[in-house]
C-alpha cells in the first residue's frame, strides 16, 4: 500500500481527470478499502481541496469547480514558503515578475482561507533594486544551464560592440542586491571574472564540458562580495585599519557595517574598519565628527595627513593635487 501523501497525490490525479468516481472504483484503482478513500478524502477537505459527496445507490467523489492547480500536496507551512517566494520573485529582477504574480494568485485561489489570510498579510517592499535592470529570464536559464552541465559559453557582453565574443567556463550564478551575476573563468584572460547577466547575451551552441575550479577562497558568495570590496575576491577588505573614536560604541556601532567596535572607556571606543583604499577609510572615519587617535596601520596615518591636505586645500579655495 502507498504512504499517505502518495496516496492523497493519487487520488487528487484521479479525482481531476474523471467528473465523477464511484468510491468502490476508486478504493479499487488505489488498492484500498472504501473505508480508506473516506479517511481520504476528509484529509483533502482538510487541506482545502473542495471534494463533494456524490449520493446514490455506489455513492461517489467529485472534485469540485475552481480547483486548477496540478495535483500537489503541501502542509501549511510548505504552502506558505512557497506563497512568499512567490512574492519574493516579483521583486527579484529575474525577468519572472509577471508570471511569478500570476502564479501566486492561482496558488492563493486554492489555498484554505486561514492561509489565504497569512498570505494577504505579507507584503514585502524592495529596498534598492527599484532601479536594478531586469535581466531575461531565458538568459538566466541558459546560464543556469550550462553551470550545472559544466559547458563552456560564448556570449557577447554589453557595449563592447564588434568586440569577439567572451568565452568562459561558468561556475556560479549567483544574485546580490537586486542583480545577477555569473562567475566564470575567463578563458581569454586566463583569470577569475564576475559578469553581470543584464549584460550577457549567450550564443549557441555552447562549447565542450571542463573539470571545474576551485574559487579563491572557496565560496562564490565571499569571492562576489571581495570583488564589490575592491579586494582579491576573498571576501575581505583590501585595507583595513584601525582607530579610536572619542565617540560610545553605542553610537559608533550604527554606523560601521561590518566593522567591529569595542568599548574602551565611556564615551569613547575603538574601531577596525575595512575599505578599498586607504583614503576612502580615512574620508569614512571623518564622517563621525569626533576625535580620532590612528593606531595603525603607517598607511591609514598617511592617507589622513593626504586628505588634511587636500581639505584645507579646498578650504582656501585652490587646487591640491593627489599625493
Amino acid at each position: 500500500m502507498q504512504k499517505t501523501s502518495a496516496r492523497l497525490l493519487s487520488l487528487l490525479s484521479l479525482l481531476q481527470v474523471r467528473r465523477d468516481w464511484p468510491g468502490a472504483l476508486l478504493a479499487e484503482r488505489l488498492g484500498v478499502s472504501p473505508r480508506t478513500v473516506r479517511r481520504d478524502v476528509d484529509r483533502l477537505r482538510g487541506l482545502g481541496y473542495p471534494v463533494l459527496a456524490i449520493k446514490g445507490p455506489d455513492g461517489g467523489y467529485r472534485l469540485g469547480a475552481g480547483t486548477e492547480l496540478p495535483p500537489l500536496l503541501f502542509d501549511d507551512e510548505q504552502a506558505v514558503a512557497l506563497a512568499i517566494a512567490l512574492r519574493l520573485a516579483t521583486v527579484s529582477g529575474a525577468g519572472i515578475e509577471e508570471a511569478a504574480a500570476r502564479a501566486l494568485t492561482t496558488v492563493r485561489q486554492v489555498m484554505p482561507a486561514r492561509l489565504r489570510h497569512r498570505i494577504d498579510a505579507f507584503h514585502v517592499t524592495p529596498v534598492g533594486q527599484r532601479d536594478a535592470p531586469q535581466v531575461d529570464s531565458g538568459v538566466l536559464m541558459t546560464l543556469s544551464g550550462v553551470v550545472k552541465a559544466r559547458e563552456e559559453l560564448r556570449f557577447d557582453y554589453g557595449v563592447e560592440g564588434d568586440l569577439p565574443p567572451r568565452r568562459v567556463q561558468p561556475h556560479h550564478l549567483l544574485a546580490r542586491g537586486g542583480r545577477w551575476y555569473l562567475l566564470a573563468w575567463d578563458l581569454e584572460r586566463d583569470d577569475w571574472r564576475v559578469f553581470r547577466a543584464d549584460r550577457i547575451t549567450p550564443r549557441t551552441p555552447t562549447g565542450p564540458r571542463f573539470s571545474p575550479r576551485a574559487v579563491p577562497g572557496g565560496d562564490a558568495a565571499s569571492f562576489l562580495v571581495g570583488r564589490f570590496k575592491g579586494s582579491n575576491g576573498t571576501g575581505g577588505w583590501p585595507c583595513t585599519g584601525e582607530v579610536i573614536l572619542d565617540l560610545s560604541a553605542a553610537e559608533v556601532a550604527r554606523h560601521t557595517g561590518d566593522g567591529v567596535v569595542e568599548e574602551v572607556a565611556p564615551g569613547r571606543s575603538r574601531l577596525v574598519q575595512g575599505s578599498w583604499s586607504w583614503t576612502g577609510l580615512a574620508a569614512s572615519l571623518g564622517r563621525f565628527g569626533v576625535g580620532i587617535e590612528v593606531i595603525g596601520p603607517p598607511e591609514l596615518k598617511a592617507a589622513f595627513a593626504d586628505l588634511a591636505r587636500r581639505y584645507a586645500a579646498a578650504a582656501e579655495g585652490s587646487r591640491s593635487s593627489g599625493g
